[in-house]
């Protein structure tokens, strides 16, 4: 299995770069995990967009969902997918409609927000939506997939992706969530852990929503998982900062998510 960072960054994105949006390959499956600001364009680099099998999202915060709406404007307007010929283009009656597997009330969410200025349905009649339960399993070609809820600001679910492929691992991807046993027992034992690092401190007041990098390193040791990576953290804060306060906690490998880079478990 082969996962790509399209987009680290937090709820604001790097110079240059793009919120959470992960690339996750495997036997001529392509998945996308989250679809954040920036992130639509940065999967062109690497893959054809209509060749993508599924979308999956973590939570129903922007940074983590809001380029469905540019993906969702080229699957209804490119000139590939229409049905008749344009340019060099020769028309399709079957055009590409991913997946999307998506938390409960995507779809009024979905709605909302692209009816403030348009029609309303345009990621409904992009993408064939489902709306996952906390704890549902579901497969995606080779690819099995399960969900569980880890503490945000609203409901958000921790995706763990196991490949039926012989030879390939296991890969959790934490999402955003507060400290918490839950994402340990569910990442217990995974070949590869990509797990937020986003604040510098734990909040001052108020209930927790994010994980420091020396958090992140503990609930990767807790884990006992066979690597780590930290991600979701602006590039205003140091990478290598970052990698030492996780280290002290986590024994293992630790890396620091960067757009481009590639993990294979």
């Amino acid at each position: 299995m082969r996962i790509t960072v399209l987009g680290k960054s937090p709820s604001w994105q790097d110079a240059g770069g793009a919120c959470s949006g992960y690339l996750v390959e495997e036997d001529g499956t392509f998945l996308l995990l989250d679809c954040g600001n920036g992130v639509f364009s940065k999967l062109r680099r690497y893959r054809d967009y209509v060749a993508v099998d599924a979308v999956v999202i973590s939570h129903l915060h922007a940074d983590h969902f809001l380029d469905l709406v540019p993906y969702a404007y080229a699957l209804t307007y490119a000139p590939r997918q229409q049905p008749v010929p344009v340019d060099r283009w020769p028309g399709t009656r079957a055009p590409a409609k991913p997946k999307l597997f998506a938390p409960r009330g995507a779809r009024q969410t979905f709605r909302r927000v692209v009816g403030a200025w348009g029609a309303e349905d345009l990621i409904d009649n992009a993408f064939d939506i489902h709306e996952y339960a906390p704890g549902e399993a579901l497969s995606v070609g080779p690819l099995n997939l399960r969900f569980h809820e880890v503490p945000h600001w609203l409901p958000t679910c921790a995706v763990d992706i196991a490949s039926t492929v012989n030879g390939s691992g296991r890969f959790t991807y934490g999402a955003d969530t507060a400290p918490t046993d839950e994402l340990v027992a569910f990442a217990a034992g995974a070949d590869l852990l990509m797990i937020e690092a986003t604040l510098p401190r734990p909040e001052r007041d108020g209930v927790r929503g994010h994980l420091t990098p020396a958090e992140a390193g503990e609930h990767g040791s807790r884990a006992k998982v066979g690597r780590l990576v930290i991600t979701h953290f602006s590039d205003e804060m140091d990478e290598l900062w970052a990698r030492r306060e996780a280290e002290r906690a986590f024994a293992g490998p630790v890396s620091v998510a960067r757009e481009g880079a590639v993990y294979e478990v």
